[in-house]
């Protein structure tokens, strides 16, 4: 972790995730100032950066040998993949609660955690397991009371999930690219792929595509797709996918804040505590074994 990029990694992963939880606050102003539906916010969120990131890639890639087609293919499916968890989940708040959401939603740190284990070959330890069981307790506190399991929310769960099952998906083609490839045109690559296939979900969902106030979805694409994901895929060349996973659990944390600042929404004691246990988790992930913390990469 001596090199400048590697020290940098760990504080743009934090970063990423402020961002990348103001997230459904701006897809809900999307729909409530700009007037289009949840996988139209998506698409807009996508295809609004798929210029600048094209620009920043060529920018990052001069001099480069070009990507193999393989390796192209293998990021391109990482972006349907990722347009795929937007459509799930953005549906999915709307027929859930979104404490369930939020829940089943995170169900990718827990995913990407076991893949990281998976590529170092060898079963959590008692100090990895410990930091699993407490982020595990923590995000369930952030939710507090909130969180209900019923029929009545099951279709809206069960995307949720899905939701999470495949931003696992999207994670792991990110990872493997950014052995081989540098940060933008990863994350460039991804989210052309990802674009037009969440514009045809709207439209046969018979959304309303194109937005009365286009501030909404500008700070969505700025604040997610451009800052966020572009942090999140430039830490991503430096971390173990075990410290990624677990990093995606400040987002509730984020979103509990967002929710108490912009709606007024009280904080418990139970939310301060899930903080604190998703906090230790992350410190215990990093300390007792360094190669939980970086992994070599060829991409910076």
């Amino acid at each position: 972790m001596h090199h400048p990029a590697r020290r940098l990694a760990f504080p743009a992963l934090i970063l990423a995730n402020l961002f990348l939880s103001a997230g459904p606050w701006m897809v809900r102003l999307a729909q409530d100032v700009g007037h289009i539906g949840p996988v139209s916010a998506g698409f807009w969120r996508l295809a609004l950066a798929v210029p600048f990131l094209f620009f920043l890639a060529l920018r990052q890639g001069k001099g480069e040998p070009f990507p193999r087609r393989a390796l192209i293919g293998a990021v391109a499916a990482g972006g349907i993949f990722f347009a795929a968890d937007l459509a799930a989940w953005h549906e999915g708040i709307l027929i859930t609660k979104l404490a369930n959401a939020t829940l089943f939603g995170n169900f990718a740190s827990f995913l990407f955690a076991i893949y990281g284990f998976f590529l170092l070959r060898r079963l959590p330890r008692a100090p990895q397991a410990l930091a699993l069981g407490l982020a595990a307790i923590g995000t369930i506190l952030l939710l507090g009371s909130s969180y209900e399991l019923s029929p009545e929310h099951f279709a809206g769960d069960l995307l949720a999930l899905l939701a999470g099952l495949f931003y696992t998906f999207y994670l792991i083609a990110v990872d493997r690219a950014r052995r081989a490839m540098k940060p933008w045109p990863v994350l460039a690559i991804a989210t052309a792929a990802g674009a037009l296939p969440l514009l045809g979900f709207a439209l046969l969902q018979g959304e309303t595509v194109t937005p009365t106030d286009w501030t909404p979805v500008i700070a969505l694409s700025i604040s997610s797709q451009l800052v966020g994901q572009g942090l999140l895929v430039y830490a991503m060349g430096h971390l173990s996918p075990v410290l990624v996973g677990l990093c995606f659990l400040t987002q509730p944390i984020a979103s509990a804040a967002i929710g108490w600042l912009v709606y007024g929404e009280a904080l418990g004691a139970g939310d301060l505590l899930g903080a604190l246990l998703v906090c230790a988790a992350l410190v215990l992930i990093r300390l007792p074994d360094r190669r939980l913390a970086s992994l070599p990469v060829e991409g910076q």
